[in-house]
């Protein structure tokens, strides 16, 4: 048996990734980078490389680009032949998009911890990945920080005991809490990527400001602690201090706080059950004077209520929902579209979706992305934008 754990890292330059490099560089003696993965970052991933001597790596979007150190991956599906490689136990899937799915599902398979970031893989494939994650030789993490402190708060299950009352879901509201619809029209793409607590990828930041992200951690939560989903509350918590909560039927309500410092959750994926000193920062309660708890105005960010109305029909709605935010969130980037016509696009394709009769496959998720880009593609056109 290897004295270090082999980790692979698929999306390794992202802000998810980098945090991950630097927990696994604070344990060298526990734990080698045996496989990093960037989707077009060959200036971020070389440095990466040369900095771990990861044996493999694979740039998927290359436009010319090439690393050197290693031996690169330049396949079909890298992702996949990276998380089974045989000295990986630990696979962190850092990657956004649906193009992860069958990575996830495929390290499962092949015995390994999986410390799951990429929300699209349960809120697209839930019906298809936890089954196999309950039942394959290895093990999902929830990466999260809100379904880490979820899985924390539980007696060392993904799985709710029948005396747990409520999980209570925290979210910071985003820099708009509460603003009004009309406010929301003038919102510009610098201020929302202003998020008032975390540092984050683009459309997570974006994600964060309309409330999607709760949505689809709505959803990730009921597939991932096999809950109704109205076990589950969302709570607005602007000082993101307190991560969530679960109630129990005796009273008693367990917190998980933690400063705003993903390299917490995602080491905790990592070395779980150990709790050794690592390198994110500590919370000191003299840093803030007070904790607040609201109720979320689904009303004006409506964003939570179209995630769970794509849950309850099932099957590919949730992949259309995912693919239809992705797309809204670059439309609104690229200035095409403002911000308060984000979750209109979302609407429209789950409107226009006609549900199928058959039980849910990769296949279903492909077509449904390619479904929703063209829908969307089409209304944009039509509208000159």
């Amino acid at each position: 048996m290897r004295a270090r754990q082999g980790v692979v890292v698929l999306g390794s330059t992202g802000s998810v990734g980098v945090s991950t490099l630097d927990v696994l560089a604070a344990f060298p003696e526990r734990f080698e980078v045996v496989g990093l993965a960037a989707r077009s970052d060959a200036t971020r991933l070389q440095e990466q490389i040369d900095r771990f001597s990861p044996p493999y790596a694979a740039l998927s979007a290359t436009n010319g680009a090439t690393v050197s150190g290693t031996v690169v991956i330049d396949n079909a599906d890298p992702l996949l032949e990276l998380a089974t490689l045989e000295d990986a136990d630990i696979v962190v899937i850092a990657t956004t998009g649906h193009a992860a799915i069958p990575a996830t599902l495929a390290a499962l398979q092949a015995g390994k911890i999986v410390a799951l970031a990429n929300k699209e893989t349960i809120v697209a494939a839930g019906a298809i990945v936890m089954p196999v994650a309950r039942s394959a030789p290895g093990q999902l993490r929830p990466v999260d920080s809100e379904h880490a402190a979820i899985w924390q708060c539980l007696p060392g299950s993904l799985q709710v005991q029948r005396d747990v009352r409520k999980i209570l879901l925290t979210a910071s509201g985003g820099p708009f809490r509460g603003s009004t619809a009309e406010e929301l029209r003038a919102v510009t793409v610098e201020q929302a990527l202003d998020h008032p607590n975390w540092e984050m990828g683009a459309r997570i930041t974006i994600d964060s400001a309309t409330l999607m992200n709760k949505g689809f951690e709505w959803i990730e939560a009921a597939w991932l602690f096999d809950c109704p989903i109205d076990l589950v509350q969302i709570v607005i918590h602007p000082q993101s201090i307190v991560h969530s909560m679960v109630e129990y039927d005796d009273g008693s309500i367990i917190a998980q706080l933690a400063s705003h410092d993903m390299r917490l959750p995602i080491q905790y994926a990592l070395t779980y059950p150990e709790r050794p000193a690592g390198p994110a920062r500590r919370l000191s309660l003299d840093d803030f004077a007070q904790l607040t708890f609201e109720a979320p105005d689904f009303n004006t960010f409506r964003a939570p209520k179209l995630a769970r109305r794509a849950f309850e029909l099932g099957g590919a709605y949730p992949a259309i929902l995912s693919t239809a935010d992705e797309y809204a969130v670059n439309a609104f980037i690229h200035r095409r579209i403002p911000f308060s016509e984000i979750m209109d696009l979302v609407e429209i394709a789950l409107d226009a979706h006609v549900a199928g009769t058959d039980a849910l496959t990769l296949d279903h998720i492909a077509e449904a992305d390619r479904w929703t880009t063209a829908l969307l593609d089409q209304r944009l056109r039509e509208r000159g934008t």
